[in-house]
C-alpha cells in the first residue's frame, strides 16, 4: 500500500470519517509492506500484510478478523482493452487516484502504461493481482474503505455488480467524474448519469 494513500482511507465501522493512523513495519520505497492502521474514532486496528491492507469486519480481536474468501483466480483476459478503458474514463493529466473494484484490478498494469502519474487502488482484487508501485491493494467486504469523493475515476469488475458495491463506487467518486461498469445489465445508481451502454460496458458520470 502506498504510504500517501493513508490519508484517503476510512474505517469501515459505522461512524463519521476520521483519518486513520498508520504504524509502519516493513517499507519498500514508498510502499508499506507491513504495518497497522488504527482508527482513533472507534479504536479498531487493521493489519497490512504483504502490502495488502485488510479491513476485516470489526478489526483486530473481533470475529471479523479472519480473512474473507477472495474471488477465484481466472486466467481469462479482461473483456475490454486498456486503451478503450482509458478513453471511457476521460482522464487527462497526472495525479490522483483511480478505483479498480474487484476483478477490474487486473487493468492496473495496462492503464498505468497509458496514464502516467496516476495511482490505482484495487479493492477486493483477485488473488492473482499483486501490489505494484502504481497499485495499492485493499481488502474489505463491508464497504470500499476510502473517504468520500476521492477518486478521479472508477472501474467496477464483473464480480462486484451488486447495488451496494455500485453505490459505494459512486460514493468515493469525485463529482463530474466517470464510472465504468463491466456489464450492460445494471441500473445506474442514484446520483449517476448514464453516458453510454454497450459492448458489455456501462459508462456513467457522477452528478
Amino acid at each position: 500500500m502506498h504510504i500517501e494513500l493513508t490519508e484517503m482511507l476510512r474505517c469501515p465501522e459505522r461512524h463519521e470519517d476520521e483519518f486513520l493512523v498508520l504504524s509502519t513495519g516493513e517499507m519498500l520505497g514508498r510502499m508499506v509492506r507491513s504495518g497497522v492502521l488504527a482508527c482513533p474514532k472507534c479504536g479498531r486496528e487493521y493489519r497490512i500484510v504483504k502490502g495488502v491492507a485488510h479491513f476485516w469486519g470489526g478489526g483486530r480481536g473481533e470475529a471479523g478478523d479472519a480473512p474473507a474468501p477472495r474471488p477465484p483466480v481466472s486466467r481469462l483476459p479482461p473483456p475490454v482493452d486498456a486503451a478503450t478503458l482509458q478513453a471511457l474514463l476521460d482522464l487527462s493529466g497526472p495525479g490522483g487516484y483511480v478505483l479498480l473494484l474487484g476483478s477490474a484490478a487486473r487493468h492496473a498494469v495496462g492503464l498505468a502504461g497509458l496514464m502516467g502519474g496516476i495511482h490505482f487502488v484495487g479493492v477486493n482484487a483477485p488473488d492473482d493481482v499483486e501490489e505494484l508501485p502504481v497499485l495499492s491493494l485493499l481488502a474489505c467486504e463491508a464497504m470500499i474503505p476510502l473517504r468520500q469523493t476521492v477518486a478521479r475515476a472508477a472501474v467496477v469488475g464483473r464480480d462486484r455488480l451488486g447495488a451496494r458495491w455500485l453505490a459505494e463506487a459512486r460514493r468515493v467518486l469525485l463529482p463530474g467524474r466517470r464510472l465504468v461498469i463491466e456489464s450492460e445489465s445494471v441500473t445506474a445508481p442514484p446520483g449517476l448519469t448514464q453516458l453510454a451502454l454497450g459492448h458489455g460496458l456501462f459508462v456513467g458520470e457522477r452528478r
